[in-house]
């Protein structure tokens, strides 16, 4: 665990020595240079790379902003997180933007960085208690859920057996996710809930080894299957693959990678919950420019949430949302 903490610390030594900031932080021309930390739950993922790219975009735009890009590799290390947050407070960055991986373990670290003077944008993933938040930008991920289980409603006649695939415990978008959908189903006379207590921790090859005992316990009464983010997505897929499942089973995403969008051209995918990755992040660092600009900031901001098949996927909106733009390191 120390030697983890001596490479983030090792990862931040670098940061501050850019050539066009001086050390009062006012830019080569004059203008005030902000530094912004922004951290997202993890860095592997397709959405985390949007996101970035989203992020990065605002920063190029603003042109006065100076992005540190920071994250833990896996979306399960709470710890790791607090300490990159922890660290850039003590570096007094004029910002952080953060995705958090638990709700309840990051409201104190928010509240540290609150009484250091460091305002705190949170994207994607919510807190229980946002007091110290200057702005929670994300998902309507309840909507999310509820347009799942509406669709699954549908393309199961209103009868038969659902799976739900749930995320770690503690990640407040993906049981949002989880919430709405299940408040569909459970009002629908003929649908049964067979499985919604099965979890999966960030992992595709974890997702893939409950998605296949979750099927085969089920086989002969499961009709639908509802996974609420992108390792699960990947992880079920691949499960009614191997057990000749693709296709009869109706099976609805939350997220998009290249395998649920040929999923959804060969019939194994039947629809896909979208966010706006690119947008949340563009958003989110404007937002925090805003604030530290003097300008008042909305409380929430909605990044938008959209249900994608087969019959609609070559939309244009929808295509850049199936495909989005991801942050490439020169």
């Amino acid at each position: 665990m120390r030697s983890r903490y001596l490479l983030i610390l090792l990862m931040f030594s670098v940061w501050g020595c850019s050539s066009n900031q001086d050390a009062d932080g006012t830019a080569n021309d004059g203008a005030k240079k902000y530094r912004i930390a922004v951290i997202p739950k993890g860095t592997s993922h397709d959405f985390w790379k949007s996101v970035h790219f989203g992020a990065e975009k605002a920063a190029k735009e603003l042109g006065n902003v100076e992005i540190s890009w920071q994250g833990t590799a896996d979306e399960t290390d709470k710890e790791g997180q607090i300490k990159i947050v922890d660290t850039f407070v003590g570096r007094k960055v004029d910002g952080i933007v953060l995705a958090p991986i638990d709700r309840d373990a990051f409201v104190p670290v928010v509240k540290r960085a609150k009484q250091r003077d460091i305002p705190v944008v949170v994207f994607d993933s919510g807190l229980r208690d946002l007091t110290n938040v200057v702005s929670y930008v994300a998902t309507d991920n309840s909507k999310g859920g509820h347009l799942a289980g509406e669709k699954m409603i549908e393309l199961m006649d209103g009868k038969g057996g659902v799976i739900l695939l749930r995320y770690q415990a503690g990640s407040e978008s993906t049981e949002q996710r989880e919430e709405g959908f299940l408040e569909e189903i459970e009002a629908a006379d003929g649908v049964k809930v067979l499985s919604e207590s099965q979890r999966v921790n960030s992992s595709a090859e974890e997702a893939l080894k409950i998605a296949e005992q979750l099927l085969r316990n089920h086989k002969d009464n499961v009709t639908g299957v509802f996974t609420v983010c992108e390792p699960n997505n990947k992880g079920m897929l691949q499960a009614l693959e191997n057990l000749q499942m693709a296709g009869d089973v109706k099976f609805i995403a939350f997220d998009s990678d290249p395998r649920i969008v040929e999923g959804l051209k060969d019939g194994s995918v039947d629809g896909v919950i979208l966010q706006d990755p690119v947008n949340m992040g563009y958003l989110a660092v404007k937002t925090m420019v805003a604030k530290l600009e003097g300008e008042e900031v909305e409380k929430r901001i909605d990044t938008g949430v959209y249900l994608v098949t087969p019959e609609n996927m070559n939309e244009e909106k929808y295509q850049k949302l199936l495909d989005p733009d991801q942050f490439e390191a020169k």
